[in-house]
Formats: structure tokens, C-alpha cells, sequence
């Protein structure tokens, strides 16, 4: 698992990040989940675009490019929906609706993915 940070307000986006970067990972995604929890995403690799079929909760989701940086944001993108396409986008995070603007992440922001420890 990684943790996502947001550089540049120096704000934990999510706890717990799981890796798709597998074709079956990431053409699975999030479909037939009941939902992502808070504090929980999905970082999908390589990625340039999303839709969300089969899925039963909405997210929203930060397109980043390959150095992650954020260089497009949706909020609240509903289920059976075709996400928005940014042309810079290399990958993809999906997270429980809400978090991008309680973490206040901006496009421009600077993001690091971080493996957590375990004690």
C-alpha cells in the first residue's frame, strides 16, 4: 500500500492507495465495488482516461502527469459516466468523493506516492 501526499499544501490525501498496473488490475478498477472508503484510492498506471460502468458509487478522480503532477481534477463523477480527457494525463487516482476538496488539491499541485512502513 502507498500513501498519497499533496507537496504542496503538505496534506495527506490518502492513507491507503492500492497499485493497478496490471491490464486485468486496471481494467477492473473499481467496477462491482460498493464503494471506496475515506482515506482510501485507486492508482491506476499507466492511465489516460476512466469511465465508471459497473460502478455503484461516485469518486472523484486527479489526472496526473509522469512526473505526478496534477494537471486535471473531477469531482464527483457519477456512476456510468466517461470521465473528462486532459491531454497531459499519464496516470490516474480515484478516491472517495469529497477529498479533493477537503484536501484542497489544486491542478498544478506536486504529489508523492510514499510506502508506508509497517512497525
Amino acid at each position: 500500500m502507498l500513501r498519497l501526499i499533496n507537496l504542496d499544501n503538505d496534506t495527506i490525501i490518502a492513507e491507503q492507495v492500492r497499485v493497478a498496473d496490471k491490464f486485468w488490475s486496471r481494467m477492473k478498477g473499481l467496477m462491482f465495488t460498493e464503494g471506496l472508503p475515506s482515506g482510501c484510492g485507486l492508482h491506476l498506471r499507466p492511465c489516460r482516461g476512466i469511465h465508471t460502468f459497473f460502478m455503484r458509487c461516485s469518486i472523484d478522480v486527479l489526472h496526473l502527469d509522469s512526473h505526478h503532477q496534477v494537471v486535471g481534477i473531477e469531482k464527483n463523477l457519477q456512476p456510468g459516466q466517461i470521465g473528462k480527457f486532459f491531454p497531459k494525463t499519464a496516470e490516474i487516482v480515484e478516491l472517495s468523493t469529497g477529498i479533493i476538496q477537503k484536501t484542497a488539491t489544486k491542478a498544478g499541485h506536486r504529489l508523492s506516492f510514499q510506502m508506508q512502513t509497517k512497525i
